[in-house]
Protein backbone atom coordinates (compact mmCIF):
# COMPACT_ATOMS: atom_id res chain seq x y z
CA UNK A 1 0.00 0.00 0.00
CA UNK A 2 1.51 3.02 1.40
CA UNK A 3 0.46 6.92 0.67
CA UNK A 4 1.94 9.51 -1.16
CA UNK A 5 1.67 13.40 -1.15
CA UNK A 6 3.60 15.87 -3.13
CA UNK A 7 2.31 19.46 -3.77
CA UNK A 8 4.47 22.35 -4.81
CA UNK A 9 4.01 26.54 -5.32
CA UNK A 10 1.95 26.81 -1.91
CA UNK A 11 3.10 29.06 1.29
CA UNK A 12 1.60 26.21 3.74
CA UNK A 13 3.43 23.21 1.94
CA UNK A 14 4.02 20.99 4.79
CA UNK A 15 0.65 21.60 6.52
CA UNK A 16 -1.08 20.71 3.41
CA UNK A 17 0.89 17.74 3.14
CA UNK A 18 -0.06 16.95 6.81
CA UNK A 19 -3.19 16.67 6.28
CA UNK A 20 -3.19 14.72 2.94
CA UNK A 21 -1.30 11.97 4.92
CA UNK A 22 -3.91 12.15 7.41
CA UNK A 23 -6.61 11.21 4.62
CA UNK A 24 -4.44 8.77 3.56
CA UNK A 25 -3.30 7.18 7.16
CA UNK A 26 -5.31 3.70 5.67
CA UNK A 27 -2.76 3.43 3.34
CA UNK A 28 -0.17 3.08 6.24
CA UNK A 29 0.34 3.09 9.49
CA UNK A 30 4.12 1.99 10.49
CA UNK A 31 5.70 5.54 9.75
CA UNK A 32 4.96 9.14 8.44
CA UNK A 33 7.29 11.53 6.87
CA UNK A 34 7.63 15.24 5.15
CA UNK A 35 10.18 16.64 3.17
CA UNK A 36 10.26 20.41 2.00
CA UNK A 37 12.32 22.58 0.15
CA UNK A 38 13.51 26.04 1.11
CA UNK A 39 16.46 28.21 0.06
CA UNK A 40 18.58 25.55 -1.32
CA UNK A 41 17.99 22.73 1.23
CA UNK A 42 15.73 20.08 1.89
CA UNK A 43 14.28 19.61 5.25
CA UNK A 44 12.83 16.75 6.83
CA UNK A 45 10.67 15.04 9.66
CA UNK A 46 9.99 11.73 10.12
CA UNK A 47 8.54 9.10 12.64
CA UNK A 48 7.22 5.93 13.16
CA UNK A 49 3.73 5.76 14.37
CA UNK A 50 0.40 7.48 13.03
CA UNK A 51 0.38 11.12 11.39
CA UNK A 52 -0.92 12.98 14.08
CA UNK A 53 1.29 11.69 16.62
CA UNK A 54 4.55 12.52 14.56
CA UNK A 55 3.47 16.13 13.32
CA UNK A 56 2.92 18.66 16.31
CA UNK A 57 2.52 22.42 15.36
CA UNK A 58 5.60 23.19 16.66
CA UNK A 59 7.30 20.17 13.71
CA UNK A 60 5.54 21.98 11.16
CA UNK A 61 6.21 25.40 11.72
CA UNK A 62 9.80 24.25 11.54
CA UNK A 63 9.43 22.31 7.99
CA UNK A 64 9.39 25.74 5.84
CA UNK A 65 8.85 25.81 1.99
CA UNK A 66 6.43 26.23 -1.12
CA UNK A 67 6.95 22.53 -1.81
CA UNK A 68 7.07 19.38 -0.20
CA UNK A 69 6.55 15.58 -0.36
CA UNK A 70 5.00 13.16 2.42
CA UNK A 71 4.90 9.47 2.88
CA UNK A 72 2.47 7.03 5.05
CA UNK A 73 4.37 3.81 5.09
CA UNK A 74 3.08 0.05 4.95
CA UNK A 75 6.31 -1.95 4.13
CA UNK A 76 6.41 -4.65 2.48
CA UNK A 77 10.08 -4.24 1.03
CA UNK A 78 11.93 -3.59 3.98
CA UNK A 79 11.57 -4.41 7.42
CA UNK A 80 9.36 -1.57 9.71
CA UNK A 81 11.96 0.78 11.35
CA UNK A 82 12.80 4.09 11.19
CA UNK A 83 15.83 4.08 8.35
CA UNK A 84 13.49 2.56 5.99
CA UNK A 85 10.20 5.27 6.50
CA UNK A 86 10.13 7.52 4.12
CA UNK A 87 10.71 10.10 2.72
CA UNK A 88 14.27 10.04 2.24
CA UNK A 89 17.26 11.77 0.84
CA UNK A 90 20.26 11.29 -1.28
CA UNK A 91 23.35 13.99 -2.09
CA UNK A 92 24.89 13.24 -5.20
CA UNK A 93 26.79 14.43 -7.85
CA UNK A 94 23.65 16.94 -8.80
CA UNK A 95 22.86 17.94 -5.75
CA UNK A 96 20.07 16.41 -3.12
CA UNK A 97 16.82 14.79 -4.32
CA UNK A 98 14.11 13.33 -1.87
CA UNK A 99 11.59 10.17 -2.78
CA UNK A 100 8.44 9.16 -1.68
CA UNK A 101 7.37 5.90 -2.83
CA UNK A 102 3.84 3.70 -3.13
CA UNK A 103 4.22 0.35 -4.89
CA UNK A 104 6.55 -2.89 -5.41
CA UNK A 105 9.35 -3.27 -7.57
CA UNK A 106 10.06 -6.81 -8.46
CA UNK A 107 13.62 -7.04 -9.62
CA UNK A 108 14.86 -4.77 -6.94
CA UNK A 109 16.85 -7.43 -5.15
CA UNK A 110 18.42 -8.34 -8.45
CA UNK A 111 19.24 -4.91 -9.24
CA UNK A 112 20.44 -4.56 -6.02
CA UNK A 113 23.13 -7.16 -6.48
CA UNK A 114 24.18 -5.45 -9.46
CA UNK A 115 25.09 -2.12 -8.06
CA UNK A 116 26.58 -3.74 -4.71
CA UNK A 117 28.92 -5.28 -6.86
CA UNK A 118 29.85 -2.11 -8.63
CA UNK A 119 30.41 -0.69 -5.44
CA UNK A 120 27.04 0.81 -4.07
CA UNK A 121 26.51 1.52 -0.36
CA UNK A 122 22.97 0.66 1.04
CA UNK A 123 21.30 2.41 3.87
CA UNK A 124 18.22 0.77 3.76
CA UNK A 125 16.80 -2.23 2.75
CA UNK A 126 13.90 -0.62 0.59
CA UNK A 127 13.57 -1.52 -2.92
CA UNK A 128 13.04 2.28 -3.75
CA UNK A 129 16.56 3.06 -2.83
CA UNK A 130 17.68 1.26 -6.00
CA UNK A 131 15.91 3.89 -8.09
CA UNK A 132 18.47 6.86 -6.35
CA UNK A 133 21.02 4.55 -6.69
CA UNK A 134 20.22 4.43 -10.60
CA UNK A 135 19.47 8.05 -10.49
CA UNK A 136 22.87 8.89 -9.34
CA UNK A 137 24.29 6.71 -11.86
CA UNK A 138 22.51 8.05 -14.95
CA UNK A 139 24.45 10.33 -17.24
CA UNK A 140 21.63 12.33 -17.37
CA UNK A 141 22.05 16.40 -18.27
CA UNK A 142 18.61 17.66 -16.25
CA UNK A 143 16.89 15.79 -13.35
CA UNK A 144 14.14 14.27 -15.48
CA UNK A 145 16.33 12.70 -17.75
CA UNK A 146 17.98 11.01 -14.77
CA UNK A 147 14.86 9.66 -13.35
CA UNK A 148 13.44 8.41 -16.36
CA UNK A 149 16.66 6.83 -16.78
CA UNK A 150 16.54 5.43 -13.75
CA UNK A 151 12.97 4.18 -14.07
CA UNK A 152 13.92 2.26 -17.60
CA UNK A 153 16.07 -0.22 -15.10
CA UNK A 154 13.53 -1.44 -12.89
CA UNK A 155 10.21 -3.49 -12.71
CA UNK A 156 6.95 -3.94 -11.25
CA UNK A 157 4.96 -1.27 -9.63
CA UNK A 158 5.81 2.69 -8.28
CA UNK A 159 3.37 5.54 -7.91
CA UNK A 160 6.56 8.16 -6.88
CA UNK A 161 7.44 12.13 -5.66
CA UNK A 162 10.30 12.99 -6.18
CA UNK A 163 11.44 16.47 -4.62
CA UNK A 164 14.81 18.73 -5.83
CA UNK A 165 15.22 22.18 -4.19
CA UNK A 166 13.63 23.87 -7.53
CA UNK A 167 11.26 21.47 -8.33
CA UNK A 168 9.54 18.49 -8.01
CA UNK A 169 8.97 15.51 -10.14
CA UNK A 170 6.10 13.12 -10.29
CA UNK A 171 5.94 9.12 -12.16
CA UNK A 172 3.67 5.87 -12.67
CA UNK A 173 4.65 2.84 -13.97
CA UNK A 174 3.68 2.27 -17.42
CA UNK A 175 1.26 -0.69 -16.03
CA UNK A 176 -0.70 1.85 -13.77
CA UNK A 177 -1.12 -0.95 -10.89
CA UNK A 178 -1.14 1.82 -8.29
CA UNK A 179 -3.02 5.11 -8.27
CA UNK A 180 -1.79 8.56 -8.54
CA UNK A 181 -3.99 11.73 -9.22
CA UNK A 182 -3.16 15.12 -10.55
CA UNK A 183 -5.42 18.12 -8.39
CA UNK A 184 -4.67 22.07 -8.01
CA UNK A 185 -5.52 24.32 -5.26
CA UNK A 186 -5.05 28.05 -5.67
CA UNK A 187 -2.43 28.13 -8.31
CA UNK A 188 -0.68 25.14 -6.34
CA UNK A 189 0.41 21.54 -8.27
CA UNK A 190 -0.99 18.24 -5.75
CA UNK A 191 -0.15 14.96 -6.85
CA UNK A 192 -1.14 12.40 -4.14
CA UNK A 193 -2.32 8.30 -3.72
CA UNK A 194 -6.12 8.98 -3.89
CA UNK A 195 -8.82 11.80 -3.89
CA UNK A 196 -9.53 11.89 -0.88
CA UNK A 197 -6.59 13.73 -0.01
CA UNK A 198 -7.74 16.26 -2.30
CA UNK A 199 -11.43 16.67 -0.89
CA UNK A 200 -10.04 17.06 2.70
CA UNK A 201 -7.89 20.23 1.32
CA UNK A 202 -10.41 21.88 -1.01
CA UNK A 203 -8.32 21.14 -3.83
CA UNK A 204 -9.86 20.35 -7.11
CA UNK A 205 -9.05 17.01 -9.27
CA UNK A 206 -7.30 18.19 -12.49
CA UNK A 207 -6.81 13.98 -13.57
CA UNK A 208 -5.43 11.11 -12.98
CA UNK A 209 -1.28 10.68 -13.73
CA UNK A 210 -1.19 8.71 -16.89
CA UNK A 211 0.49 4.93 -16.68
CA UNK A 212 4.11 5.65 -17.77
CA UNK A 213 3.94 9.54 -17.51
CA UNK A 214 6.54 11.70 -15.82
CA UNK A 215 4.95 14.85 -14.72
CA UNK A 216 8.13 17.40 -13.77
CA UNK A 217 6.90 21.08 -11.69
CA UNK A 218 9.04 23.93 -12.18
CA UNK A 219 8.47 27.55 -11.60
CA UNK A 220 5.23 27.23 -11.53
CA UNK A 221 4.86 25.16 -14.87
CA UNK A 222 3.63 21.47 -15.40
CA UNK A 223 5.80 19.40 -18.08
CA UNK A 224 4.56 16.01 -19.02
CA UNK A 225 6.90 13.28 -20.21
CA UNK A 226 5.91 10.49 -21.62
CA UNK A 227 9.30 8.08 -22.27
CA UNK A 228 7.63 4.69 -21.99
CA UNK A 229 5.87 2.14 -24.24
CA UNK A 230 2.56 1.83 -22.44
CA UNK A 231 1.04 -1.57 -22.63
CA UNK A 232 -2.39 -1.80 -24.32
CA UNK A 233 -3.59 -4.06 -20.93
CA UNK A 234 -2.92 -2.17 -18.13
CA UNK A 235 -2.34 -3.82 -14.76
CA UNK A 236 -4.91 -1.67 -12.11
CA UNK A 237 -4.73 -3.43 -8.84
CA UNK A 238 -8.20 -4.83 -8.42
CA UNK A 239 -7.77 -4.50 -4.43
CA UNK A 240 -7.65 -1.42 -4.89
CA UNK A 241 -11.61 -1.51 -5.15
CA UNK A 242 -11.91 -4.61 -2.43
CA UNK A 243 -10.20 -3.11 0.29
CA UNK A 244 -7.10 -0.79 0.04
CA UNK A 245 -8.41 2.30 -1.59
CA UNK A 246 -11.35 4.61 1.02
CA UNK A 247 -14.55 4.36 -0.31
CA UNK A 248 -14.96 7.98 -0.36
CA UNK A 249 -12.41 7.88 -2.98
CA UNK A 250 -12.67 7.85 -6.88
CA UNK A 251 -9.67 5.71 -7.89
CA UNK A 252 -8.53 4.18 -11.78
CA UNK A 253 -11.67 6.55 -13.17
CA UNK A 254 -14.44 4.91 -10.73
CA UNK A 255 -15.85 5.74 -7.56
CA UNK A 256 -14.76 3.41 -5.20
CA UNK A 257 -18.22 3.18 -2.75
CA UNK A 258 -20.46 1.88 -5.47
CA UNK A 259 -18.02 -0.56 -7.46
CA UNK A 260 -17.86 -2.34 -3.12
CA UNK A 261 -21.03 -1.90 -2.91
CA UNK A 262 -22.03 -3.68 -6.31
CA UNK A 263 -19.44 -6.43 -5.11
CA UNK A 264 -22.07 -6.93 -2.11
CA UNK A 265 -25.16 -7.48 -4.79
CA UNK A 266 -23.26 -9.80 -6.91
CA UNK A 267 -22.24 -11.98 -4.20
CA UNK A 268 -26.22 -11.91 -2.90
CA UNK A 269 -27.36 -12.93 -6.32
CA UNK A 270 -23.90 -15.88 -6.38
CA UNK A 271 -24.93 -16.80 -3.06
CA UNK A 272 -27.98 -16.18 -1.44
CA UNK A 273 -29.34 -17.79 2.01
CA UNK A 274 -32.15 -17.56 4.25
CA UNK A 275 -31.08 -15.57 6.77
CA UNK A 276 -32.46 -12.48 9.31
CA UNK A 277 -29.96 -10.36 9.23
CA UNK A 278 -26.60 -9.36 7.28
CA UNK A 279 -23.74 -7.72 9.23
CA UNK A 280 -20.48 -6.63 7.90
CA UNK A 281 -16.86 -6.93 9.46
CA UNK A 282 -15.97 -3.26 9.95
CA UNK A 283 -15.17 -0.73 8.17
CA UNK A 284 -14.41 -2.99 4.88
CA UNK A 285 -17.04 -5.30 4.33
CA UNK A 286 -19.64 -2.15 5.18
CA UNK A 287 -20.10 -1.33 1.40
CA UNK A 288 -20.77 -4.81 0.07
CA UNK A 289 -22.98 -5.67 3.39
CA UNK A 290 -25.39 -2.27 2.50
CA UNK A 291 -25.11 -4.10 -1.28
CA UNK A 292 -26.08 -7.69 -0.43
CA UNK A 293 -28.53 -6.46 1.93
CA UNK A 294 -30.41 -4.42 -0.21
CA UNK A 295 -30.05 -6.83 -3.16
CA UNK A 296 -31.25 -10.18 -1.25
CA UNK A 297 -33.91 -8.06 0.93
CA UNK A 298 -32.66 -8.59 4.14
CA UNK A 299 -32.19 -6.21 7.13
CA UNK A 300 -28.79 -4.80 7.63
CA UNK A 301 -27.54 -4.46 11.02
CA UNK A 302 -23.76 -3.30 12.99
CA UNK A 303 -23.74 -6.79 14.62
CA UNK A 304 -19.92 -6.03 15.12
CA UNK A 305 -18.80 -2.68 16.55
CA UNK A 306 -14.96 -1.75 15.75
CA UNK A 307 -12.77 -0.02 18.44
CA UNK A 308 -11.34 3.22 15.96
CA UNK A 309 -9.15 4.45 18.86
CA UNK A 310 -6.20 1.51 19.20
CA UNK A 311 -2.93 2.66 18.90
CA UNK A 312 0.19 0.88 17.42
CA UNK A 313 0.75 -0.56 20.84
CA UNK A 314 -1.93 -1.51 23.59
CA UNK A 315 -0.95 -3.28 27.24
CA UNK A 316 -2.46 -6.92 27.30
CA UNK A 317 -2.95 -8.83 30.67
CA UNK A 318 -0.78 -11.52 31.70
CA UNK A 319 -3.75 -13.73 32.53
CA UNK A 320 -4.68 -15.03 28.70
CA UNK A 321 -7.73 -13.72 27.20
CA UNK A 322 -8.72 -15.97 24.56
CA UNK A 323 -8.57 -14.15 20.94
CA UNK A 324 -7.83 -10.89 22.54
CA UNK A 325 -6.00 -9.49 19.46
CA UNK A 326 -9.31 -9.58 17.99
CA UNK A 327 -11.50 -8.73 20.86
CA UNK A 328 -9.90 -5.53 21.22
CA UNK A 329 -10.82 -4.55 17.65
CA UNK A 330 -14.47 -5.68 17.42
CA UNK A 331 -17.39 -6.44 20.18
CA UNK A 332 -20.53 -8.36 19.08
CA UNK A 333 -23.97 -7.09 19.58
CA UNK A 334 -25.99 -9.58 21.15
CA UNK A 335 -29.17 -7.94 20.66
CA UNK A 336 -28.98 -8.00 17.11
CA UNK A 337 -27.42 -11.30 16.60
CA UNK A 338 -29.17 -13.82 19.64
CA UNK A 339 -30.84 -16.30 17.94
CA UNK A 340 -30.53 -14.99 14.48
CA UNK A 341 -29.81 -16.97 11.10
CA UNK A 342 -26.31 -14.32 10.09
CA UNK A 343 -24.43 -13.13 6.84
CA UNK A 344 -21.47 -11.91 8.12
CA UNK A 345 -19.89 -10.00 4.88
CA UNK A 346 -16.09 -9.52 4.45
CA UNK A 347 -13.53 -8.12 2.21
CA UNK A 348 -11.12 -11.60 1.71
CA UNK A 349 -9.53 -14.28 3.53
CA UNK A 350 -6.15 -14.38 3.84
CA UNK A 351 -5.00 -17.24 6.61
CA UNK A 352 -8.59 -17.61 7.96
CA UNK A 353 -7.13 -17.32 11.31
CA UNK A 354 -8.88 -13.71 11.58
CA UNK A 355 -12.44 -15.25 10.40
CA UNK A 356 -12.31 -18.43 12.72
CA UNK A 357 -12.59 -15.82 15.45
CA UNK A 358 -14.76 -13.67 13.98
CA UNK A 359 -17.56 -16.64 13.71
CA UNK A 360 -16.79 -18.01 16.92
CA UNK A 361 -17.37 -14.69 18.58
CA UNK A 362 -20.65 -14.33 16.64
CA UNK A 363 -21.80 -17.68 17.65
CA UNK A 364 -20.74 -16.80 21.11
CA UNK A 365 -23.09 -14.04 20.91
CA UNK A 366 -25.88 -16.40 20.31
CA UNK A 367 -26.69 -16.40 16.74
CA UNK A 368 -28.19 -19.38 15.53
CA UNK A 369 -26.48 -19.73 11.87
CA UNK A 370 -23.30 -18.07 10.61
CA UNK A 371 -22.99 -17.37 6.84
CA UNK A 372 -19.64 -16.14 5.62
CA UNK A 373 -19.97 -14.38 2.46
CA UNK A 374 -16.65 -12.85 0.77
CA UNK A 375 -16.58 -9.71 -1.74
CA UNK A 376 -13.55 -10.85 -3.54
CA UNK A 377 -12.34 -14.49 -5.04
CA UNK A 378 -10.12 -16.46 -2.68
CA UNK A 379 -7.01 -15.06 -2.27
CA UNK A 380 -4.46 -18.03 -3.63
CA UNK A 381 -1.29 -16.29 -4.50
CA UNK A 382 1.06 -13.84 -3.03
CA UNK A 383 1.39 -10.20 -4.17
CA UNK A 384 4.87 -9.03 -5.58
CA UNK A 385 3.46 -5.11 -6.74
CA UNK A 386 3.04 -3.27 -3.35
CA UNK A 387 0.45 -5.54 -1.32
CA UNK A 388 1.88 -7.74 1.96
CA UNK A 389 0.13 -10.79 1.32
CA UNK A 390 1.87 -13.54 3.28
CA UNK A 391 3.73 -16.70 1.36
CA UNK A 392 1.70 -18.96 -0.68
CA UNK A 393 2.14 -21.56 2.21
CA UNK A 394 0.32 -19.41 4.94
CA UNK A 395 -2.53 -18.36 2.18
CA UNK A 396 -5.75 -20.93 3.44
CA UNK A 397 -6.78 -20.38 0.25
CA UNK A 398 -3.93 -22.10 -1.56
CA UNK A 399 -4.19 -25.33 0.23
CA UNK A 400 -7.54 -26.11 1.35
CA UNK A 401 -10.80 -25.94 -0.93
CA UNK A 402 -13.58 -24.04 -0.20
CA UNK A 403 -15.51 -26.42 1.41
CA UNK A 404 -12.41 -27.21 3.86
CA UNK A 405 -11.89 -23.75 4.94
CA UNK A 406 -15.53 -23.18 5.86
CA UNK A 407 -14.89 -26.64 7.89
CA UNK A 408 -11.92 -24.51 9.24
CA UNK A 409 -13.53 -21.05 10.25
CA UNK A 410 -16.80 -23.34 11.45
CA UNK A 411 -19.28 -21.36 9.55
CA UNK A 412 -22.25 -22.68 8.10
CA UNK A 413 -22.01 -21.90 4.59
CA UNK A 414 -18.59 -19.84 2.35
CA UNK A 415 -19.48 -18.01 -0.69
CA UNK A 416 -16.53 -16.04 -2.38
CA UNK A 417 -17.46 -13.53 -5.49
CA UNK A 418 -17.06 -15.31 -8.24
CA UNK A 419 -13.96 -14.12 -10.92
CA UNK A 420 -16.59 -13.53 -13.31
CA UNK A 421 -18.60 -11.36 -10.61
CA UNK A 422 -15.53 -9.48 -9.43
CA UNK A 423 -16.04 -7.29 -12.96
CA UNK A 424 -19.81 -6.32 -12.83
CA UNK A 425 -18.59 -2.98 -13.46
CA UNK A 426 -16.31 -3.32 -16.25
CA UNK A 427 -17.47 -3.46 -19.65
CA UNK A 428 -14.44 -3.60 -21.56
CA UNK A 429 -13.56 -7.11 -20.17
CA UNK A 430 -11.59 -7.99 -16.36
CA UNK A 431 -8.52 -8.79 -18.62
CA UNK A 432 -8.08 -5.64 -20.49
CA UNK A 433 -7.23 -3.28 -17.55
CA UNK A 434 -6.96 -5.27 -14.61
CA UNK A 435 -4.31 -7.00 -12.12
CA UNK A 436 -5.55 -9.54 -10.22
CA UNK A 437 -2.54 -12.04 -9.80
CA UNK A 438 -3.46 -12.78 -6.00
CA UNK A 439 -6.56 -14.12 -7.37
CA UNK A 440 -5.59 -16.23 -10.31
CA UNK A 441 -1.30 -16.49 -10.33
CA UNK A 442 -1.54 -14.59 -13.90
CA UNK A 443 1.47 -12.79 -12.92
CA UNK A 444 2.02 -10.96 -15.74
CA UNK A 445 5.49 -11.19 -16.58
CA UNK A 446 8.49 -13.05 -15.36
CA UNK A 447 9.36 -12.36 -11.50
CA UNK A 448 13.03 -11.27 -11.47
CA UNK A 449 13.29 -11.49 -7.68
CA UNK A 450 11.27 -14.76 -7.22
CA UNK A 451 11.32 -16.97 -10.40
CA UNK A 452 10.01 -20.06 -8.59
CA UNK A 453 6.70 -18.26 -7.90
CA UNK A 454 6.24 -17.45 -11.39
CA UNK A 455 7.57 -20.97 -12.53
CA UNK A 456 4.65 -22.41 -10.03
CA UNK A 457 1.94 -20.32 -11.06
CA UNK A 458 2.69 -20.98 -14.54
CA UNK A 459 2.60 -25.02 -14.03
CA UNK A 460 -0.71 -24.32 -12.13
CA UNK A 461 -1.98 -22.42 -14.96
CA UNK A 462 -1.07 -25.25 -17.44
CA UNK A 463 -3.07 -27.67 -14.84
Amino acid sequence: MCGVVGIVNHPEASKLTYLCLYALQHRGQESAGIITAHEGHLNQHKGMGLVADIFTEEVLGGLEGDSAIGHVRYSTAGSSSIENSQPFVVTFRHGAMAIAHNGNLTNAATQRRKLEKGGAIFQSTMDSEVIMHEIARSKGDEPVDRVIDALKTVEGAYALVFLRDDAMIAARDPHGWRPLVLGELDGAHVVVSETCALDLIGAKLVREVEPGEVLVFKNGEMQSFKPFEVPRRKQYCIFEYVYFARPDSHVFDRDVYPIRKGFGAQLAREYAVDADVVIPVPDSGVPAAIGYAQEANIPFEMGLIRNHYIGRTFIEPKNHIRHFGVKIKLNPVREVLEGKRVVVIDDSIVRGTTSKKIVKMIRDAGAKEVHMRISSPPTAWPCFYGIDTPTREELIAAHKSVDETREYIDADTLGYLSQEGLYWFEKKGPREWFCDACFTGEYPFELADNEEMYKQALKCREK
